[in-house]
């Protein structure tokens, strides 16, 4: 397309996400992600990388079509920038979830799966939020899940309590691929918006959400036959509440100097403290009951 003066018009990034976005062009929206991801890499932008080429990678990855219409070069080109970000330790992206692994090797798997329900408390009031996107709903079960699974810890669940629980898990799962992941977005008071696809930091949410639930649901059917090897708990969902990509998308700096993410490093240190220290089952419930009322994006 030509303006007035003949000269060729030049889209921004920006325009060609919406007018993707716009198209359900999944496949055009993978492949501008990935010239984001790029040329950030390329920039020495390594937080932007991450984010662009996570998302990039996330899109191919969740639909064959999607996955033939980009190619194998892209694809190959894309691993192999996201298996080299990987490697750099003192990324926040990988650091913080590093020391997470590390303090949960001297855990208790009852401590281990306790500290991750606190932070997935810490999502219900973004779930409930974001569960009025169409195709998002099943982030407005967060709640109860979290209740659930917190009590069944504590006492064999009834049967329709677990198949709903294997219900959400599913939903978590199936959640990557809808149109309302890659576009929906919500209103932030004093902020920019909130994207649901910001979810996708730390490895996914809705991944580890699903990796959390299913490790629980494991550990009552393991119970429930007498087993002696019990399933670990999973501890990705830990520092996923950190939401990096939001912040990284929305222009932070050093994610160790905004507001939002020093104040959940803290309560992420602070459960740690908790759970090793003062931990009983009632102080363990009064605790969700506080993070599940929290806005963690509020300025």
């Amino acid at each position: 397309m030509f303006g007035l003066f003949g000269k060729k018009e030049t889209k921004t990034p920006e325009d060609r996400l919406a007018e993707c976005e716009k198209k359900q062009d999944w496949a055009g929206l993978s492949k501008t992600y990935y010239e984001l991801g790029v040329a950030a890499m390329e920039q020495g932008d390594l937080n932007r990388a991450q984010l662009w080429l996570h998302r990039a990678d996330t899109i191919y990855s969740a639909d064959d079509n999607v996955y033939e219409k980009v190619g194998e070069q892209m694809m190959d080109n894309c691993s192999e920038r996201i298996g080299q970000l990987e490697e750099e330790e003192a990324l926040f992206y990988n650091a913080i979830p590093a020391k997470i692994e590390e303090e949960t090797e001297e855990l208790e798997d009852p401590q281990v799966r306790i500290w991750g329900l606190l932070s997935i408390a810490r999502l219900v009031k973004l779930g409930e939020r974001l569960s009025r996107l169409p195709g998002c709903e099943i982030l407005g079960q967060l709640g109860w899940a979290v209740d659930m699974m917190l009590l069944s810890l504590q006492k064999p669940p009834a049967q329709e309590d677990f198949k709903r629980l294997m219900d959400v898990c599913n939903g978590l799962y199936e959640l990557n691929g809808k149109k309302g992941y890659y576009t929906g977005e919500i209103e932030v008071p004093g902020g920019k918006p909130f994207q649901v696809f910001d979810l996708n930091g730390m490895m996914g949410i809705d991944l580890e959400l699903n990796e959390y639930i299913d490790s629980h649901l494991r550990l009552i059917a393991a119970l429930s036959q007498g087993e002696e090897e019990l399933p670990a708990g999973a501890v990705g969902i830990i520092g996923c509440v950190l939401l990096p990509d939001y912040y990284v998308r929305t222009g932070a700096g050093k994610l160790e100097e905004v507001p939002q993410i020093r104040a959940e490093l803290a309560r992420i240190a602070s459960d740690y403290e908790f759970v090793t220290t003062d931990l009983t089952w009632e102080k363990a419930a009064r605790r969700i009951e506080e993070y599940k009322n929290l806005d963690i994006l509020a300025q």
